[in-house]
């Protein structure tokens, strides 16, 4: 039996400013209407699969288990307390998936486009046979031009009655002219970052080559604890561990990996370029997401939010809007973007970490308006959703709902409030909100007081056992 290792971590830099520190790229819906975390699960439709496990760092974790909600299915998160590469991440998921039926673990990143889900599951279907043997697989893709973007699989020989080469040997990024002689040789394949083997057959060599990570996982997978629908390993020994990838620590080293090659229209989508070459493009070469009216404009990629973009005269640009950011990059330069990232964290602003519409366990805020002692949100609270027990130092809060239905705790009473009906929270008061209704409570709030951060919460009870 199959079971899927979906890894959820990442950043997605380049991807600003849709992509977040607390919303990166694999929660976007950057190619359909499911996000990229979704697709990954809905591309193994139709395999016979054990329940997925997704890795994921403890900031995601709400984000993570909404988005699977959403497509109903049955998952167990897995939470690394800090990041240490995928050669830990996948030895704490076959610590966690190993048991008498030693599965095999298909390894697959969160933030990979595969256009054709078909094409992806009979290569997968040809390298079961291989890592039912004790092979370790990776999935080569067919390389389509010389990306200087990307390391390389060299294959060696064919593997005799399977679609499988023995890896010859693994490389790093190319320049332009090494990339150029790859592709033409034919001998090699982009390096995509996806594997399958038996949980055991991974620790062996993992415990074979770096028995440094094999130990400090193995100790970490021991002391987990349950929080509600995630596993929580032990902090203190997995941040002992080194910080390496799965390439370095085992599949450059061991005797059995083999090369099982893909070509289903993949793509990391490590770039605004990269969105831009896998989507839908009209008569002159544009991308046009949102409400765009493009004139004299080709090979461009516009991505709107909610107000009408308009472009005249444009080339190769890119252009994402969103609520309290606009990108407008020249397509040849968009790896740069990763230093506007990087200059805004270093400035402390929020852009970089949080949209202007911020997801929560219990729904979701949209802050519509600040002053300087006040500031308006939007807030949708889901069906069964609940905001923590808690009060302010610095402001007090006005609540109007919009539609549905708020009980709210004030103080030691509870009010029923309902469509065009209000409450005030006095400065200091001990509150709660919650959504008892069927429907999405939708809500104004609005703060008036001194200080208006997100850190001035006194938290006494929470449901989602948030600190």
């Amino acid at each position: 039996m199959i079971t899927p290792v979906i890894m959820a971590g990442g950043s997605g830099s380049r991807l600003w400013p849709l992509s977040r520190s607390l919303y990166p790229k694999q929660f976007l819906s950057l190619t359909s209407e499911y996000s990229m975390l979704q697709e990954t699960i809905k591309r193994l439709d139709g395999v016979n699969t054990n329940k997925p496990l997704v890795i994921c760092n403890e900031e995601h974790r709400f984000v993570v288990a909404e988005q699977l909600r959403l497509l109903n299915q049955a998952v167990s998160i897995l939470l690394e307390p800090v990041g240490r590469n995928t050669a830990p991440a996948v030895a704490i998921a076959a610590e966690a998936a190993k048991g008498e039926d030693d599965p095999l673990l298909l390894v697959l990143a969160a933030d990979h486009v595969i256009q054709d889900a078909g094409v992806f599951r009979e290569s997968l279907n040809k390298a079961i046979p291989l890592a039912q043997e004790g092979k370790l697989v990776t999935f080569g893709i067919v390389p389509n031009q010389a990306h200087t973007g990307y390391g390389y699989i060299q294959r060696g020989e064919a593997i005799a009655g399977s679609n499988g080469f023995v890896v010859e040997k693994f490389v790093e990024k190319p320049d332009a002219e090494t990339a150029t002689g790859y592709v033409n040789s034919g001998e090699f394949y982009w390096n995509s970052g996806m594997f399958l083997f038996k949980a055991s057959r991974y620790l062996q060599e993992l415990e074979s080559f770096r028995p440094d990570i094999a130990s400090a996982c193995s100790l970490a997978m021991e002391k987990t604890s349950l929080d509600l629908d995630f596993i929580r390993v032990d902090k203190a020994a997995f941040t002992k561990c080194p910080d390496e990838s799965i390439d370095y620590a085992v599949m450059e080293h061991t005797k059995d990996a083999v090369v099982v090659p893909l070509d289903a229209g993949w793509n990391d989508i490590g770039a605004w370029s990269a969105l831009w070459e896998v989507n839908t493009k009209d008569e002159n070469g544009n991308t046009s997401l949102g409400d765009n009216i493009l004139q004299s404009t080709k090979n461009c990629l516009v991505h709107g939010g909610e107000r009408l973009i308009a472009t005249v005269g444009l080339e190769n640009t890119v252009i994402v809007d969103t609520k309290d950011a606009l990108l407008v990059a020249d397509k040849a330069h968009v790896q740069e973007v990763k230093a506007i990232v990087e200059k805004l964290k270093a400035e402390g602003r929020s852009e970089y970490e949080n949209h202007r519409e911020v997801y929560r366990p219990w729904g979701k805020y949209d802050s519509i308006g600040m002053g300087a002692r006040d500031q308006v949100k939007r807030i949708t609270v889901k069906p069964g959703g609940k905001l923590s027990i808690q009060k302010h130092h610095h402001r007090a809060e006005h609540w109007i709902v919009v539609s549905g239905t708020a009980s709210v705790l004030r103080g030691e009473e509870t009010h029923l409030i309902t469509e065009n009906e209000s409450i005030y929270i006095p400065l200091g008061t001990i509150h709660a909100l919650e959504n008892p209704g069927k429907i999405p409570l939708e809500m104004i709030e609005v703060q008036t007081g001194s200080y208006l951060g997100e850190d001035d919460i006194v938290r006494y009870e929470d449901k989602y056992g948030r600190v």
